[in-house]
């Protein structure tokens, strides 16, 4: 039985390694520096109606391959001119107007242009509280996107006072799948997303669309992999945050400073071939998390032990830190193994066993077998003092 333990020990300690080394290539992917300055890599112009755009000039730079426009706002406002409208009639209809009649017009306007030009387009809904139904209508409507335009949900932050609500974003995007057949991708900011990833097993849908990624610094490559997320599809990189008569990230020909500016880690024409998005990333195994007690010993001599019993899923291994009330940290690694029963879940046993076992010549000894299906072992810490 032993044997047979120390030979799953050494599968489960081998698979670690193997996941700890995709995780790092997954790290090593995502993770760059000013992809906007590769040439190769396309560019995309993101605007919303008061952005204003010369568009002859604006087409000089070949490395603009997409234009992404703002589309629908929340719900649409009451087209009655008529009534209090909280005291404010009047900005009421210039708001309407502005909003649902020169807006829309300049959207169909700007998407006949990019699209006659070869550029490939996109929308978004910046998302509002409440009714996420009625605003995925409002979004297809507003937008009519085609079969080969992106659809974007525009989630500015995590205040549901201000912005649409994580539970109804998720609602949102389902609408729009059942619609469309395709569902949105998401684009937020780095709190937020980290958010989600943060709380994946609740937020599973929205951790799941790709992710178009605003985060106004050069550098991101401590960032990634994140949740679901090993990478961006889109980087919002630029805006009036950090574009100024000074300096800025990228200046698009025929803009001023404010508008946004994207990049894809890509070529425009492999760009082209994923563009129109749909389909959720892969679901990635949530993390097991077990928190230990100490059962014997005491200081840098104690060991823990936790046990658990999970759904059958693959098995992530990792290194640890634990911290006696003394205040001294004993580093550890964690070790199991898993034993199939024939009619019920695979249970888990995890112990603790220093790294230093040898260095403070302690004895190895595994022991405890609890079942043929429950297998353990356990490593005694220790010091010097025996």
């Amino acid at each position: 039985m032993a044997k047979r333990h120390i030979s799953t020990s050494g599968m489960i300690l081998r698979l670690a390694t193997l996941l700890g080394l995709v995780f790092a290539a997954a790290t090593a992917r995502a993770g760059e520096l000013e992809p906007w300055k590769t040439k190769s890599n396309a560019i995309i112009v993101d605007a919303y109606e008061m952005n204003s755009i010369d568009w002859e000039t604006m087409l000089e730079d070949k490395r603009i391959s997409g234009f992404i426009a703002k589309a629908s706002d929340g719900l649409p406002e009451s087209f009655s001119c008529t009534g209090d409208h909280n005291g404010d009639t009047f900005n009421h209809c210039k708001t309407m107007w502005r909003k649902y009649a020169v807006s829309r017009e300049l959207y169909q306007t700007r998407r006949m242009i990019a699209r006659s030009h070869g550029l490939l387009w996109g929308a978004y809904h910046l998302a509002r509280p409440g009714n996420p139904v009625d605003q995925a209508n409002h979004f297809l409507d507003y937008a009519e996107p085609r079969d080969d335009e992106v659809m974007v949900l525009d989630l500015e932050g995590l205040d549901p006072d201000k912005y649409m609500s994580l539970e109804d974003a998720a609602i949102f995007a389902g609408h729009i799948k059942t619609r469309t057949g395709r569902y949105p991708i998401l684009y937020t900011n780095h709190v937020t997303a980290r958010y989600i990833a943060t709380h994946r097993a609740k937020y599973r849908l929205l951790s799941r669309l790709p992710l178009w990624y605003a985060r106004y610094k050069p550098d991101i490559r401590q960032v990634f992999p994140m949740g679901n997320w090993d990478s961006y599809a889109l980087w919002q990189f630029s805006s009036g945050v950090n574009c100024g008569k000074r300096r800025c990230p990228y200046r698009v020909p025929g803009t001023l400073d404010d508008i946004d500016v994207n990049v894809a880690a890509m070529s425009p024409l492999a760009l082209k071939t994923v563009w129109a998005q749909g389909a959720l990333l892969p679901e990635k195994p949530l993390p097991l998390l077990l928190v230990a007690k100490a059962e014997q010993g005491a200081g840098a001599a104690s060991a823990a032990r936790a046990g658990a019993t999970f759904q059958p899923a693959p098995l992530l291994v990792s290194r640890a830190e634990a911290s006696g009330g003394a205040g001294s940290g004993v580093d550890t690694m964690v070790t199991g193994s898993i034993v199939l029963g024939p009619s019920e879940a695979p249970a888990l046993h995890l112990a603790t066993a220093a790294d230093d076992v040898k260095a403070h010549e302690c004895a190895e000894v595994a022991t405890g077998t609890d079942s043929l299906r429950l297998v353990a072992v356990k490593l005694p810490l220790c010091s010097n003092a025996q």
